[in-house]
């Protein structure tokens, strides 16, 4: 064909116009001429906006060096072939968490066994290399876990069953050098989950109620086990104690380093993108100040509290009609939402007498400051017990450490509760939370509640949407960036919802969902580009940190699944110093039938 007369390059940029991207690559094929128009810039600029369907106002990512290889790079490097499905869990899966070398994993499940993974092997597949049960510590569950900064410990939280059936939360820190559990802390709600603040401090909450509606939440810096040295300095030390009101409280606790601000992996502002540069023993149960029987009695009256909030001790009601019943149950309806509207009053005065006033430069940047700025997230409210607001808290330099006194002068003065720093709220209930590798971005699952709704009963929330909302809020500015991501669904309603984890790579941020799938967007152009299929809930996803085209979702089918991108799968399939590939169908797939432009094949 080389030898026959040559169709204009403009004709021919025309023709591959309106053809698909598979095809273009195939006809590229047939002379030098085609090969050279195939990959044409303007070419791929229009291929990649119409297949992935971007408006045109968002720019390249600024990584990238070609339309072509950006298309190339959202095709073929997404981890999305499934390789394998690990079995050893015999329960719902709920957590996944990676190491930060990416040599190993953690699972926790509803089987309460904790197990650890070796992602290292020659053949490329995972194997469980350790199983932990904490049954006999009277857990229920494993919830969450989290591997220490330089990957010696793990943290592990999970349902600790106490007295009476009474739930509450606990806290082990187990040794990864010989699997031994150093240290358990308590931890209530349960689902605070816990967090590392640095290499060998952990927080962990507690949680005290002052009325039927009101609590304090005191959140706890713990050393996570005890040495020689030990004997003399402390292992607790209180961080905070916060007030709460009409029933919320401090839940999922997450530290946030802002050193890591000034060098991020990708800025979500496209006006800011274009400005920058490019991117290139035996275990020590710690006692944090109430006995078993001290707790156990704060357990059963925080059980008979709720059966005040819910109307259900009936055991002195009269035998009434139902017209009768009806009548005296909104009479008591009433008076309930009475007290609860006048203790709502009497808690916000006794914040404003008892609260230490806000700094308001603690969270802004002064030159050089950065480097020093750790922030606490959480997720808490003020309108009703469901999470729909991120709390936020800096924790300053003489805090990283449980040197020093346990208890601080705080205790002796009248401002005995701590303010938060800032407060974003969502307008939903939020159901997952996960930073960014750089710490410059916090994405949110919620679940939206009506436009314009108001809650006049903090114990009766507003319905909530199943469409999930994936919101992404810049720790420096402080504000929500972008439209949310939606594609994800939820069914459970507003009282029974349950945590659904997301995870955030260098280009990628993946979540799973109830409607028995787990997706992945990419974070620059803010599209959907893959569905992770799994038999039932998918509650959990990670990211390898070390390659970020190695996924795995764990599920309610009790199955971790491991996804790997088709340019990885096909690398591992062949030869071992393979030749170098002549055209970019390899990544379309060795098994698709080539044909030529004249249908020969």
């Amino acid at each position: 064909m080389d030898d026959g007369p040559a169709l204009p390059d403009s004709l021919v940029l025309e023709i591959f116009l309106r053809l698909p991207h598979d095809t273009v690559l195939s006809a590229g094929l047939a002379c030098r001429q085609w090969l050279a128009v195939s990959r044409d810039e303007f070419l791929w600029r229009e291929l990649f906006y119409s297949y992935y369907r971007i408006p045109r106002s968002v720019p390249r990512h600024p990584a990238s060096l070609s339309w072509y290889r950006e298309f190339k790079r959202l095709f073929d490097c997404i981890p999305c072939v499934e390789v394998q499905t690990l079995k050893e869990h015999h329960d719902q899966v709920l957590h996944l968490a990676f190491s930060h070398r990416g040599h190993r994993f953690s699972s926790c499940s509803k089987d309460c066994t904790v197990k650890l993974w070796d992602t290292e092997r020659l053949d490329g597949t995972i194997t469980m290399v350790h199983s932990s049960s904490m049954r006999q510590f009277n857990w229920g569950y494993t919830q969450f876990s989290q591997f220490n900064a330089d990957d010696t410990l793990l943290l592990v939280s999970g349902v600790y069953l106490g007295s009476h059936h009474s739930s509450s939360g606990e806290i082990a820190v187990i040794s990864l050098e010989n699997y031994t559990l150093l240290s358990r802390v308590r931890n209530k709600p349960y689902d605070v989950f816990g967090c590392w603040l640095n290499e060998t401090h952990l927080i962990s909450g507690n949680l005290h109620w002052i009325g039927n509606m009101t609590s304090c939440s005191v959140l706890w810096l713990n050393k996570a086990f005890q040495d020689v040295e030990s004997e003399n300095v402390n292992v607790v030390k209180r961080l905070f104690k916060i007030q709460n009101i009409n029933a919320s409280t401090i839940r999922t606790v997450m530290v946030a380093h802002c050193r890591r601000h000034d060098s991020p992996d990708l800025l979500l502002d496209y006006e800011a993108q274009a400005q920058s540069q490019p991117l290139s023993h035996q275990p020590q149960l710690f006692d944090l100040g109430t006995t078993d029987s001290e707790e156990d009695e704060e357990d059963d009256e925080e059980r008979r509290r709720e059966m005040r909030l819910q109307g259900l001790s009936t055991a002195h009601l009269p035998q009434l009609t139902p017209s009768g019943l009806e009548h005296v149950i909104q009479g008591r309806n009433s008076e309930a939402s009475e007290a609860r509207e006048l203790e709502t009053k009497w808690a916000r005065l006794m914040a404003r007498a008892h609260t230490k006033a806000p700094d308001p430069n603690v969270l802004s940047s002064a030159p050089g400051d950065e480097e020093d700025k750790t922030y606490l997230l959480f997720t808490t409210g003020s309108l009703t017990y469901s999470p729909h607001q991120i709390g936020i808290k800096r924790i300053m330099p003489d805090q990283m450490t449980t040197s020093g006194p346990v208890l601080g002068e705080e205790r002796s003065t009248d401002e005995f509760f701590d303010s938060l720093d800032h407060v974003i709220d969502i307008h939903g209930h939020i159901i997952g939370m996960g930073l960014s590798p750089d710490h410059r971005y916090l994405y949110v699952n919620s679940r939206a509640w009506p436009a314009g709704c108001v809650i006049s009963d903090p114990m009766s929330p507003p319905p909530i949407a199943e469409e999930i909302d994936l919101h992404v809020i810049d720790l420096k500015s402080l504000r929500e960036e972008r439209r949310s991501l939606r594609a994800h669904r939820a069914f459970t309603p507003n009282d029974e919802c349950f945590f659904i984890f997301l995870d955030v790579s260098r280009d990628f941020v993946a979540s799973g969902a109830e409607d028995k799938h787990g997706y992945i967007w990419d974070r620059h152009y803010n599209i959907c580009l893959a569905r992770l299929q799994h038999d039932d809930v998918v509650n959990s996803v990670a990211f390898s940190p070390a390659d970020q085209e190695l996924l795995l979702s764990a599920s309610d089918d009790s199955t971790i699944k491991v996804w790997r991108s088709p340019r990885m799968v096909r690398l591992a399939q062949t030869p071992a110093r393979p030749p170098r590939p002549r055209s970019l169908l390899s990544w379309l797939g060795r098994n698709k039938k080539t044909t030529s432009v004249n249908g020969k094949p």
